[in-house]
């Protein structure tokens, strides 16, 4: 499917016609405008026309912005959104998120930290399931169990056994 189609989908959700399989694909022509502007708010006006398959990495994550816009939700929950991602991706994606967060709760797993400090607002550090912190970028980020999780102590260091496993 094309970007556009692919946001088409997602519009028609609320309308409860997604299983309508039978009827001509005209009958869903009245969501083409609004699924233009979803692209356009997404930088992705210019692929509407694109196959998914053909599009850029970065450019597949920033269409699913914008299915999961089309279904208009007060909280958007998103998983390493910039995971995979090159650095030109990753600043395109991080003022999308910003723009897009606009009236409405992100709930973000995200292990690039540059990423975190720019996007969020609080921020929890899990451990093996467990709280290490909760707060902003700061406070957080000069945690003590924060640093020795994600760095690892003196002695880990010496031995060579720094620790892995943290989610932001």
């Amino acid at each position: 499917m094309t970007a556009l189609e692919n946001v088409r989908v997602a519009l028609q959700r609320k309308l409860g016609t997604s299983f309508h399989f039978w009827k001509s694909e005209k009958s869903l022509d009245h969501l083409n405008e609004r699924a233009l502007e979803l692209l356009e708010e997404v930088g992705l006006r210019e692929y509407a026309d694109t196959l998914t398959v053909e599009m850029p990495y970065g450019r597949k994550r920033a269409l699913e912005l914008a299915t999961t816009l089309a279904l208009d939700p007060s909280m958007m929950l998103l998983d390493e959104p910039t995971q995979g991602m090159g650095a030109e991706d990753v600043d395109r994606i991080v003022a999308l998120i910003k723009r897009v967060s606009a009236g409405r709760t992100v709930l973000m797993v995200e292990h690039n930290l540059s990423v975190v400090s720019r996007l969020c607002d609080r921020i929890t550090v899990l451990a093996r399931g467990a709280v290490l912190a909760e707060g902003d970028y700061q406070s957080v980020s000069r945690n003590p169990l924060v640093r020795e999780a994600y760095m690892g102590s003196d002695a880990d260091e010496e031995e060579g056994t720094g620790k892995e496993g943290v989610a932001v």
